[in-house]
C-alpha cells in the first residue's frame, strides 16, 4: 500500500501526535525553552508567566507540588506544610491507623491539634529542586558498547554515578537519572525528601471512596477523593526522620486556593508525577501488552479479588485489613479491562500499524535511514514473536505467584532480607515485615493460593509449571487444596512467632527447610529460567524500540515531541469541558451533590454506596456558604482534557492564575487506552472540586483550624 505525504501527516498526527493543546506530559526543564508550548498555553488562557511555573533559582508553582510516597502526587497548601492528596493515595496510611474500635476508613479522621496528627514511618514526600540534561555524558559512557547488554551496563553505571554525585555533595539531596524517549535522552532530577509525614484529615470512605469499584474510572463521578497530611522538619526546616521534636515544615511556595470555580472552556493545568505511558511503543509491543500483562491481570486478579471481596463484605475486621490491598489491586485490574476494550474499540492497533507503514516508506525514501534501519521492523516482529509465549507465561506467573498469595510474598521478602544493611534500614524492614501479619488472614490466603494454582495451570503450557505442581501430583494425588493446607500448617512463617525466629537468627530454625521458603526458592529459579530463555529477544526488542522512537523523532524533526511519562514531574494543560462518549449521549463537565442522592437510591443496600445519614442531612440542607457554585449548588467533581495517567493521582489542578481548582484522581472509561494513544475527543481527567473538599473539612469534619491555614484567593 502506498502512502502520500499527506497520508503520513494524518496518520502520525493520530498515533504520534504533535501535542495538541490538550495532549502532552511536558518536561519542566524544557518548558522555558519550549516557546511553542508556552504560546499554546497563553492562547488557551494562561495568565501567569511561564517562568513562574518552574524556576530552579526562584520560588515557583512547581515548588508546591510533591511526589507523595513515590506512587502519587500532592500539593502544599499552607505555610505549615499541609499537603492535599487523594484519599486513595492516603488510603494505606488511613487503614494502618484504623481498627474496629477506631475505624477511620468508615468514620474519617481529623486531628484537632498538632499533637493529634498521626505519624506514618514508611511515608515520604519528595520535592523537585532542579533538572539537568545529562544525555551527552551518559551516551558518551556507552559509546564503546558492542552489544545491547554492554550498553545497558554502561548506561546504568553512569546513571548511578551521576545520581550519587548529588548526594555526595549534599546528603539531604537525592539525584536520579531517568531515561526518556526509549533511552535516547537522559535527564538528572535533584530532589529533597521529607520522611516525617503525618495524617491530619481523612473524610469517611463514603466520601473518599464513594462508589468504590463500580464508579472507578467512570464519569459522571461523585467521589470526594482527598485526604490531608502535614510535612514535618527539624528545627532548621530540613529533612528528618520522625521525632516528637520535629516541627511543621515551612515550604518555599504555597499553592493558593480558588473558590471561583470554572466554566466550560476554562484554562486548566495539572502538575504532578505521572507513572508511565507507552505512547511511542510499536504495534508489536501493544499487542504483547494486551495478550500478556493486561490479560493476566484481568484473569488472575479477578479470581483473587472475588475471594477478598466476599470476606470483606461479610466481616468488618477483614474489610479494614484488606481494604488497601484490594483497592490497589482492583484499580489496575479494572484499568486492564478498560484498556483492552478501548484498544479494540478505538482500533488502536490498526492506527499504529498504519503509522508504521508510513514510517517504512519514509525510511525507504531516505538512503541514510535505509542503511541504518533496513531490518528494524522485521527484527521487531521476529523478536516479539520469539518471546510471545514465554512472556505471556511470565505475566501470569507474576500475577499468580509473585503478586498472589501473601505467604509467598512474605517468603520472598525474607529471602531478600539484608542483615548487613544500615541499622536504620534493618529495623525498618523488620517492623514492616511484622506489620504485614496485622493485615493477613491465613484462611483467606490459603483459599487465594489454591485458586492461584488452579488459574495459572489453566492458562499456561506444562513447560511453564514450577516444581510444586509435580509435588502436588506425586505426593498429594493432584489435590491442590490438600497441598496448600499442608503448606500453611507446616511453615513457620505463617505467624509472627515464626518470623521472629528468623529475625532473631534462631540457630534451631533452618530457613531453607521451611516449606514456604523452599517453595519460593523454586519459584525464583523458574522465574529466572523463563526470563533467561527470552533474554536475547528482549535485548533486541529494547534496541529496536529505541531505534524506532529515534526514527520517528527524526522524521518530524521540527515537531515538539513530549516524552513518555516515567514518574518524573510533568505539566499537562488544556481546558475544562464535557464530551460525548457515544452517539446520542453528552456528558456535562461537572457533577453536584444531587448525583450522590441519586446513586444512594439506585444502589440501596450496596455498602459501596452507603453514606452516613448525618452527611446526607448536611448535603440536603443546601447551606453551602462560600463553597457553593454560581448556581448556589455544591459541585463535587469536574473534568478537563488534561493529559494524565497513573501517578498523577493527587496532582494539583490549577486555573490560569496558578490557583488550585481541585485534585486529579482518575481517568475515564471510554479512553482507557490513553497510556498508548491520546484520544482528544474522549480522554478526560477527573478531578475533585476543592470547594467540595473544604466544605467536607469545615462543615462535616469541623476542621476550621485547618481551613484557617489555607491561602484562599478570595
Amino acid at each position: 500500500m502506498k502512502f502520500s505525504r499527506l497520508t503520513v501527516v494524518v496518520l502520525l498526527s493520530i498515533c504520534f501526535s504533535k501535542a495538541f493543546a490538550d495532549e502532552g506530559m511536558w518536561l519542566l526543564g524544557n518548558l522555558n525553552k519550549n516557546k511553542q508550548t508556552g504560546q499554546v498555553m497563553k492562547q488557551l488562557g494562561l495568565q501567569m508567566p511561564v517562568n513562574k511555573l518552574y524556576n530552579p533559582k526562584k520560588p515557583c508553582l512547581a515548588d508546591a507540588v510533591v511526589s507523595f510516597g513515590g506512587f502519587c502526587s500532592g500539593v502544599v497548601v499552607s505555610e505549615d506544610g499541609l499537603v492535599f492528596t487523594n484519599h486513595h493515595c492516603g488510603f494505606s496510611s488511613i487503614q494502618q491507623h484504623s481498627s474496629v474500635e477506631h475505624n477511620y476508613l468508615k468514620d474519617g479522621f481529623v486531628a484537632r491539634s498538632l499533637e493529634e496528627e498521626l505519624p506514618n514511618p514508611e511515608l515520604y514526600v519528595r520535592f523537585l529542586l532542579r533538572t539537568e540534561n545529562v544525555t551527552k555524558r551518559v551516551l558518551s559512557a556507552a559509546r564503546h558498547a558492542k552489544t545491547e547488554s554492554e550498553r545497558r551496563v554502561a548506561v546504568d553505571s553512569i546513571m548511578n554515578v551521576i545520581g550519587m554525585e548529588v548526594s555526595e555533595k549534599d546528603s539531604t539531596l537525592t539525584g536520579i537519572v531517568d531515561a526518556y524517549y526509549a533511552g535516547n535522552e537522559f535527564w538528572l532530577s535533584v530532589y529533597r525528601d521529607y520522611n516525617d509525614v503525618r495524617l491530619v484529615f481523612a473524610p469517611p470512605s463514603s466520601v473518599g471512596k464513594f462508589g468504590w469499584d463500580t464508579d472507578n474510572w467512570m464519569w459522571p463521578r461523585h467521589t470526594g477523593d482527598f485526604s490531608v497530611f502535614r510535612i514535618y522538619a527539624n528545627s532548621k526546616n530540613g529533612p528528618a526522620d520522625y521525632s516528637p521534636e520535629n516541627v511543621p515544615y515551612h515550604p518555599e511556595y504555597v499553592a493558593p486556593i480558588s473558590l471561583d470555580g470554572y466554566k466550560e472552556g476554562s484554562f486548566c493545568m495539572t502538575l504532578g508525577y505521572p507513572g508511565s505511558t507507552e505512547r511511542y511503543l510499536s504495534s508489536y509491543g501493544i499487542e504483547e501488552m494486551m495478550n500478556g500483562i493486561n490479560q493476566a491481570m484481568i484473569d488472575v486478579r479477578g479470581v483473587k479479588q472475588a475471594v477478598w471481596k466476599r470476606e470483606m463484605d461479610c466481616r468488618p475486621d477483614i474489610r479494614i485489613k484488606y481494604a488497601s490491598k484490594y483497592d490497589e489491586s482492583s484499580n489496575y485490574w479494572k484499568n486492564s479491562i478498560g484498556t483492552n476494550k478501548a484498544i479494540k474499540h478505538l482500533k488502536v492497533l490498526e492506527k499504529k500499524r498504519a503509522a508504521e507503514a508510513a514510517l517504512r516508506e519514509w525510511i525507504q525514501s531516505h538512503p541514510e535511514e535505509r542503511e541504518k534501519l533496513l531490518r528494524l521492523f522485521s527484527s521487531l516482529e521476529l523478536n516479539y514473536g520469539n518471546r510471545c509465549e514465554t512472556n505471556r507465561a511470565l505475566a501470569y506467573f507474576g500475577e499468580a505467584f509473585i503478586n498472589g498469595p501473601e505467604l509467598v510474598q512474605l517468603a520472598l521478602e525474607i529471602l531478600n532480607f539484608d542483615f548487613e544493611a544500615e541499622e536504620k534500614q534493618v529495623v525498618s524492614r523488620m517492623k514492616k515485615l511484622l506489620e504485614k501479619y496485622d493485615n493477613l488472614d491465613t484462611t483467606i490466603d490459603k483459599e487465594v493460593f489454591a485458586a492461584m494454582l488452579k488459574e495459572y495451570q489453566t492458562k499456561v503450557g506444562k513447560k511453564y509449571l514450577p516444581a510444586m505442581y509435580q509435588k502436588i501430583d506425586t505426593l498429594y494425588n493432584g489435590d491442590i487444596q490438600t497441598y496448600v493446607d499442608s503448606l500453611y500448617a507446616t511453615s513457620q512463617i505463617t505467624s509472627p512467632k515464626g518470623l521472629k525466629r528468623f529475625l532473631e537468627r534462631d540457630t534451631t530454625y533452618n530457613l531453607f527447610e521451611d516449606p514456604a521458603v523452599s517453595l519460593s526458592l523454586d519459584l525464583i529459579v523458574k522465574y529466572y529460567e523463563m526470563n533467561q530463555s527470552i533474554s536475547e529477544a528482549s535485548e533486541q526488542i529494547e534496541q529496536g524500540e529505541r531505534l524506532f522512537n529515534a526514527a520517528m523523532r527524526r522524521m518530524y524533526a521540527d515537531r515538539n515531541f513530549y516524552p513518555d511519562a516515567n514518574s518524573t514531574m510533568r505539566l499537562s494543560f488544556g481546558t475544562v469541558g464535557g464530551y460525548s462518549p457515544f452517539d446520542g449521549a453528552v456528558y456535562d463537565y461537572y457533577t453536584t451533590v444531587k448525583g450522590i442522592f441519586e446513586k444512594v437510591k439506585e444502589h440501596a443496600g450496596d455498602i459501596d454506596f452507603a453514606v452516613q445519614p448525618e452527611l446526607l442531612d448536611l448535603l440536603s440542607s443546601g447551606d453551602f456558604g462560600r463553597y457553593a457554585n454560581e448556581q448556589g449548588d455544591m459541585s463535587v467533581c469536574f473534568i478537563s482534557n488534561n493529559d494524565i495517567t497513573g501517578g498523577n493521582s493527587g496532582s494539583a489542578m490549577f486555573n490560569s492564575k496558578g490557583e488550585l481548582l481541585g485534585l486529579a484522581f482518575d481517568g475515564n472509561w471510554e479512553a482507557m487506552s490513553s497510556d498508548i494513544v491520546f484520544e482528544p475527543d474522549l480522554q478526560r481527567c477527573i478531578g475533585v472540586d476543592v470547594r467540595y473538599m473544604l466544605f467536607i473539612m469545615e462543615k462535616y469534619g469541623k476542621a476550621g483550624n485547618l481551613i484557617k491555614e489555607l491561602k484562599i484567593a478570595r
